[in-house]
């Protein structure tokens, strides 16, 4: 699903929220709505794209260490669109800056939503 917002193409994720996600925003309807409604501020607040902001949020996941952060940005990068390929390259990006190892945990974390 697309729409266009201040010229831009946005994509809106199709993927479910990941189910701790999910319990939290069903126990903490408040907090979860003024975390979204941040979300959509920072999103609007600059020029990048979706697709951009997408990339960038799985290296942010990847350089925090966040197994988790990096299967949800994941997931919602396939179903927005974006390849396998697509989303092993920002892993492989990560070497230079945060090390083999760094980039081999990212390849493995993705590899559980690609291949799961």
């Amino acid at each position: 699903m697309a729409t266009q917002s201040k010229g831009k193409r946005i994509l809106h994720s199709k993927a479910p929220l990941p189910a701790f996600a999910g319990s939290i925003a069903k126990k903490y309807p408040e907090v979860w709505k003024a975390y979204t409604q941040l979300g959509a501020a920072v999103a609007q607040a600059g020029p990048l794209t979706e697709r951009e902001r997408r990339l960038v949020k799985i290296a942010l996941a990847i350089g925090s260490r966040s197994e988790g952060a990096a299967h949800s940005h994941a997931r919602q990068a396939l179903a927005e669109g974006m390849t396998p390929d697509e989303i092993r390259h920002v892993c492989l990006l990560a070497a230079t800056t945060l090390g083999f190892p760094a980039s081999a945990a990212a390849l493995s974390w993705v590899d559980d939503v690609l291949k799961g």
